[in-house]
């Protein structure tokens, strides 16, 4: 089998566009071989013809989550081999149960912002990665909310980032503040509730990729507001939780399964973003955030499957936003950084898992982070009629 590092090697240096599409196809021919061999997964093209899955339906009823295994990370820390001892549980739980996608193209901006706003909206963003401003697109929230006629309980955002507290819905003259998603910010929560206490100090750090970017946030209030009245948390039993707790993905995922037992959301949009710790230069750190967030994918598909409001009637998607750069483009910093724009810093994956989806089954072909949000409205039952992105056929 052709390793991963000896890919680039081979390839012509000619034509670099060329040369990254066939890195692209190199990278997923050997991560579906990967999981063929570690997981038995079936060629889904061979599949699709044969009537032996059902096609996801839409239904009034059906819940859409969806985590963004942010911050990126790359084959040889995951799929490759010598990587997957790093992620059991997507290898031995997920995956099998999930239609796999092995080239996912990320064909815009490089930020995880920018990305974050491009996947949720369908359309590559091109907004400043480190502004406080809103996607400029229409995003998934308000096609869902507006055209399902839903209450802003039903769309939730549980972002890592302050930065990231316009992503609940956009400038588009077309939809009016207040019509897309509300976003919670554990890490301002908790901020909220110490107090200027020092014990939390490992859970409020902002932005890894550009440490001196910290929007400033108001209202207080408003944070103690969301602890009491929609999570049902006192902020003491909210600060006894948190101490508990050891990365900002943790508490994510803690905030997450609060807001599903108590408002069962029917579209939920997690971001995880530990192993952007990579940004610090340390590779044990970035080993330890892919474990982590491994871990916390597994333990959130558990929660959907023991709430009675999600058993049942959930696709999961978990897909990265993008990668990290080569450890052979000089341009880069290998694992440290996503600068280069080579392909292995926008070749990702993505899986899907739950109601209406077939499971272990892999696909090959080419799709792009902007096809997630046409994908969703085909199974939730709204037109993105903005989005740039397709349906995937293997999903509607």
């Amino acid at each position: 089998m052709l390793k991963l590092a000896n890919i680039a090697s081979d390839l012509p240096r000619g034509n670099k566009s060329v040369r990254a599409e066939e890195l692209a196809r190199g990278l997923a021919y050997n991560r579906r071989e990967f999981l063929r061999d570690a997981a038995r997964l079936a060629v889904g093209s061979a599949l699709l013809g044969s009537g032996r899955f059902a096609f996801g339906s839409t239904s009034p009823n059906r819940k859409v989550v969806v985590i963004t295994f942010g911050g990126g990370a790359r084959d040889q820390e995951t799929f490759a081999p010598e990587g997957q001892e790093n992620i059991p549980h997507l290898m031995r739980e997920l995956i099998p149960q999930s239609t796999f996608f092995t080239q996912v193209v990320n064909r815009g901006i490089l930020g995880h912002y920018v990305a974050t706003a491009s996947l949720a909206t369908g359309v590559y963003e091109t907004i400043n990665n480190f502004a406080s401003l809103p996607p400029e697109s229409p995003t998934i929230f308000e096609y869902f909310r507006k055209e399902l006629k839903r209450p802003s309980s039903d769309a939730w955002v549980i972002a890592p980032s302050n930065g990231f507290n316009r992503i609940g819905e956009s400038s588009h003259r077309s939809f009016g503040p207040g019509t897309g998603a509300r976003v919670i910010l554990p890490k301002h929560l908790l901020t909220a509730a110490i107090s200027g206490s020092r014990d939390y100090e490992h859970l409020v750090g902002d932005n890894y990729e550009t440490p001196f970017y910290a929007p400033e946030l108001g209202g207080k209030e408003f944070e103690l507001e969301q602890l009491e009245t929609i999570l049902k948390l006192s902020v003491a039993d909210f600060k006894s939780h948190a101490r508990t707790l050891s990365s900002p993905d943790e508490l994510s995922v803690y905030i997450a399964r609060r807001l599903m037992k108590q408002l069962a959301p029917s579209l939920l949009w997690i971001t995880m973003h530990d192993i952007d710790i990579a940004h610090a230069g340390a590779y044990s750190l970035y080993i330890e955030g892919i474990r982590r967030t491994d871990r916390l994918c597994a333990e959130l598909w558990q929660a959907i499957q023991s709430e009675p409001e999600y058993a049942g009637k959930t696709t999961l998607f978990i897909l990265p936003d993008f990668g990290r750069d080569s450890d052979d483009d000089a341009g880069g910093n290998g694992f440290q950084h996503h600068r280069t724009g080579d392909a292995l810093s926008r070749t990702t994956w993505m899986m899907a898992l739950g109601q209406g989806i077939r499971e272990g089954v892999v696909f090959d072909r080419v799709i792009e982070p902007t096809d997630l949000v046409p994908t969703i409205g085909a199974m939730m039952g709204f037109s993105p009629s903005i989005a740039r992105g397709k349906p995937i056929a293997e999903l509607v």
